[in-house]
């Protein structure tokens, strides 16, 4: 009963089945690094931070110095820029994360197509 043939042919059919799982997982998805509501909110937070920033170092100087409205309005325009070149730079971030996901993924279907 040892060498029973029909023993020997499950035990390797088992073996190809686990060498076999382990090549086919699911394909993580794209969104699962970034949710779109994730980084919108993040965007929001990085715009207003910068604003909010310039806005307390250009009140400040004008209370420092008496000169109210000037460095206001020139520290939060400098905020505006710089909340806005942190948007840019996250979105250039999320695109370049997107076409590396894409050219993965896709290096991994031909791969398996051959």
């Amino acid at each position: 009963m040892e060498n029973d043939p029909d023993k020997e042919r499950l035990n390797a059919l088992e073996d190809r089945i686990e060498a076999l799982k382990g090549t086919q997982g699911p394909e993580p998805r794209g969104d699962e690094h970034y949710s779109q509501l994730q980084l919108a909110w993040r965007m929001v937070i990085e715009l207003v931070a910068g604003i909010a920033i310039g806005f307390g170092m250009g009140y400040g100087l004008d209370w420092l110095f008496g000169t109210l409205p000037i460095f206001l309005v020139i520290f939060v325009l400098l905020g505006l820029a710089a909340g806005i070149n942190v948007m840019l730079r996250t979105a250039k971030e999320v695109a370049e994360d997107q076409a590396a996901h894409a050219k993965r993924s896709g290096a991994a279907r031909e791969k398996k197509d051959d």
